[in-house]
């Protein structure tokens, strides 16, 4: 666009301008218009419809019986006319019209309301099946797919996919009346008199050379809009989301300009949009004008030539006035089958995600009398096979042992950790959980015996007690409380004013770091797992909280199987065995004092007052690795 044609868009709306940085291109990213018809997804749509199709057979015959009194009713009226009401009509033949009328009006609403509670009905059960099929699905995939997959497209697909396919279904049924009225329209239309049923419908086939031409722009406009539409919604999320760090960092104008952009050009496409939709309104309307104008004129002729009764031309007006709402509808209709095949794939999709890691079908349920033991033989790992991130590595904790594992970032300690709890498979080697293979026991019976607390802990939606007790609904209250004081957080729980039933504010944000990371303590503590995995808890906490959590650590990890993440070196030095990774490799494995006795990178860092490994000077590690390999 030329920098004329920006400026005298400024002038026609007053307050906006032309973008100023790039938006991106409107093309659809997915297919959002796919086939008409998709006879592999209408099978498996078909799946969730066929337990409601008795509703839906229901809903088809009311749709049919309330198109065939559409039909009756304008005869009904031309009936009357003909034999009741012009000169030499016998009035009694009046009362006959007026109750047929009145039946043909009981039966149009009846219908009407039955074919909108079925379809309703079955549209919402159908959904519903939908959603609890996809989320349980989500539930179950590894997290390696999620790891790759934006949180906004699985999103959309479980919000608006299945919003399209709700449209689908509540108006497909319609389509049918839509068809059976059309071909209805024009039987009754030719059965009256074929030469003014010809002459009316001549305009037709105008309506459909014009659909032909206005189609393509007009659904590429459409979908501009729509996207343009979620970019800008998208936009305003991340401004919201973000607002704390926007703030900080004083970027409120620039954000502002970055949405700015968006609207604008949403606000442009939905014009653009608008204006397809708007320029069909005065088309049919013209259309239908002429073919009444036809039928007054054509008509008028032959009634006034004797040819044709006049109740017969009140009928013709009548259907001529609805002879077009029907292809408008079945227009509609098209488009919204094409999305609704496109969103249907994309469900399905969804739906057969593969889990990939499952139990075997003779996998063994860990039990709580399992020794809590812990072992990596020779183990690979990596997100990419072709890129380990950990390479063969081995050790053991025995039962009742704290071992902590550290090391520079990206050196596979979460990695490590993760694979305990089976969240990936490995590549190569095993994870050997109380002398079983991971791959060899169900992984529900294995969560119950490893309980993680992460360094961020992720608070629901909720009460403070059900938090506690997020993972183990059978605890009691006394469980929690008691859980809940052994790690120091019945305090500060109890000065709240609903004390326990406090509800948490998203992801806990009215409660501190340290706070939050008591009650995912006193969450693993109600568990009771026998081993506990902690994933840097005390990295981003003050000096005094460290001192609270480091107290609750003592109680939580007493008689279980400890395995802590940690960059602050201080913080492990009470461990039982320390173990130092490096690029994705065992450098270093024994207690504090052996690794200092031993001269190596864990010395090096300990005595050079180092903090957290993410400090680690270049120069040092580079050091350290020449001397291993000379070693």
């Amino acid at each position: 666009m030329s920098v004329v044609d920006d400026e005298s868009e400024v002038a026609a709306f007053p307050g906006q301008r032309p973008p100023r940085a790039s938006v991106g291109s409107h093309r659809i990213e997915e297919e959002v218009f796919g086939k008409a018809y998709d006879p592999k997804t209408v099978r498996r749509i078909w799946a969730y419809v066929k337990p409601y199709r008795l509703k839906i057979y229901l809903a088809v015959a009311a749709v049919l019986i309330f198109t065939g009194t559409q039909l009756a009713i304008p005869l009904i009226i031309g009936n009357a006319i003909d034999t009741a009401l012009v000169a030499g009509g016998d009035p009694n033949n009046l009362l006959w019209a007026v109750g047929a009328f009145a039946i043909a009006v009981l039966l149009n609403f009846g219908a009407s309301w039955v074919q909108e509670t079925q379809v309703g009905q079955v549209a919402e059960h159908v959904l519903f099946d939908m959603r609890r099929a996809m989320f349980a699905q989500l539930q179950r995939v590894s997290l390696s797919y999620m790891d790759r997959t934006e949180v906004g497209r699985l999103m959309s697909r479980l919000q608006g996919d299945v919003s399209a396919m709700q449209e689908f279904l509540e108006t497909s049924v319609i389509s049918v009346g839509d068809l059976v009225l059309l071909f209805g329209i024009v039987a009754v239309l030719l059965s009256l008199d074929p030469w003014l049923g010809l002459v009316t419908l001549i305009t037709m086939p105008v309506l459909f050379i014009i659909r032909i031409f206005w189609l393509p722009p007009a659904k590429r406009a459409f979908w501009a809009a729509h996207e343009t539409n979620s970019l800008t919604a998208g936009a305003m999320a991340e401004g919201i989301n973000g607002v704390r760090t926007v703030q900080n960092l004083d970027r409120q104008k620039v954000n502002f300009d970055l949405y700015d952009d968006k609207a604008y050009q949403n606000l442009r496409i939905q014009l653009t949009g608008s204006k397809y939709a708007q320029v069909m309104v005065p088309i049919v309307d013209t259309l239908t004008g002429i073919s009444m104008a036809t039928v007054v004129v054509v008509g008028g002729a032959m009634v006034l030539n004797g040819a044709l009764q006049v109740g017969v031309v009140v009928a013709f007006l009548f259907y001529v006035q609805r002879f077009f709402d029907p292809i408008r509808s079945l227009t509609m209709q098209y488009s919204i089958m094409q999305r609704a095949m496109t969103s249907g794939r994309r469900i399905t999709e969804v739906l057969d995600l593969p889990t990939v890691i499952e139990d075997k079908s003779d996998a063994k349920v860990l039990t709580g009398e399992m020794d809590g033991s812990v072992e990596f033989r020779n183990v690979v790992f990596g997100y990419d096979p072709k890129r380990p991130v950990l390479k063969n590595v081995s050790f053991k904790v025995n039962p009742g042992e704290t071992v902590a594992v550290i090391g520079p970032t990206g050196s596979g300690k979460t990695s490590a950790m993760a694979l305990v709890h089976r969240f990936y498979e490995v590549q190569d080697g095993a994870v050997i959980v109380g002398g079983h293979d991971v791959r060899d026991v169900t992984q529900e019976s294995l969560g119950e015996q490893v309980a993680m607390v992460l360094q961020e802990p992720f608070l629901f939606t909720g009460t403070i007690f059900e938090n506690i007790r997020y993972n183990k609904a059978s605890a009691t209250r006394e469980d929690v409380i008691a859980a809940a004081k052994a790690v120091g957080a019945h305090e500060f729980i109890d000065r709240f004013a609903n004390g326990y039933d406090t509800m948490l504010e998203q992801r806990g944000s009215n409660l501190s770091l340290g706070q939050r990371q008591l009650l995912s303590f006193a969450r693993a503590l109600v568990a009771d797992a026998k081993i506990l995995v902690l994933d840097e808890a005390t990295a981003n906490i003050d000096s005094y909280t460290e001192r609270q959590i480091q107290k609750a650590l003592e109680i939580l990890l007493k008689g279980r199987t400890g395995m802590v993440i940690a960059h602050r070196l201080a913080t492990i030095r009470g461990a039982d065995r320390i173990i130092v990774l490096q690029n994705g490799e065992k450098i270093e494995e024994g207690n504090h004092d052996q690794l200092m006795e031993l001269g190596g990178l864990y010395s090096k860092l300990y005595n050079m007052n180092y903090a957290s490994f993410d400090d680690i000077p270049d120069e040092m590690v580079a050091g350290t690795n020449a001397r291993e390999s000379s070693t």
